[in-house]
């Protein structure tokens, strides 16, 4: 009896923390962010009550692939603009970012770059981040390029 009775515990507790669909992971893009062929703008991973969602670097430019601005408060518009279409196609927004990599070729206008992020991320709990200085970017006119992680509440 007692053995029963522990199998229908562990039956009951693994299914209870279970993932809701069979595969977890979904790759998604925005129409309103440039695609990158052959990379995907972000995947998402189910979680139960929420998904993290993981995005490719993004970069300044728009939905034609121009370059978006020559500082780097001009280009961080363009990807948060770019991170922003991508976290709304799972139902979040830049305030759901827990993390942030940021690659700049000039590390001396990271305030610059911070005056534009304070106005997408929360401020209350800022997400983690890690600054690297880089030689140079995918192009010569591209100044910064972010990688975000976020956790967003599964509807």
């Amino acid at each position: 009896m007692k053995k029963i009775l522990v199998l229908l515990c562990t039956a009951t507790f693994l299914f209870s923390f279970s993932q809701k669909t069979m595969n977890p992971v979904e790759y998604k893009s925005s129409p309103k962010v440039f695609n990158i062929k052959g990379l995907s703008q972000s995947v998402s991973i189910d979680c139960g009550s929420s998904k993290m969602v993981l995005l490719s670097g993004q970069v300044p430019l728009d939905l034609e692939g121009n370059l978006v601005g020559n500082t780097i408060e001009d280009q961080a518009q363009q990807v948060f603009k770019n991170i922003e279409n991508i976290l709304k196609e799972y139902g979040g927004t830049g305030k759901d970012i827990i993390k942030l990599v940021i690659y700049t070729t000039d590390i001396k206008k990271i305030a610059d770059f911070r005056k534009v992020r304070d106005l997408y991320v929360n401020l209350q709990n800022p997400p983690v981040s890690s600054l690297v200085e880089v030689r140079g970017l995918f192009r010569d006119d591209v100044l910064i390029e972010v990688e975000a992680t976020a956790v967003i509440k599964n509807k």
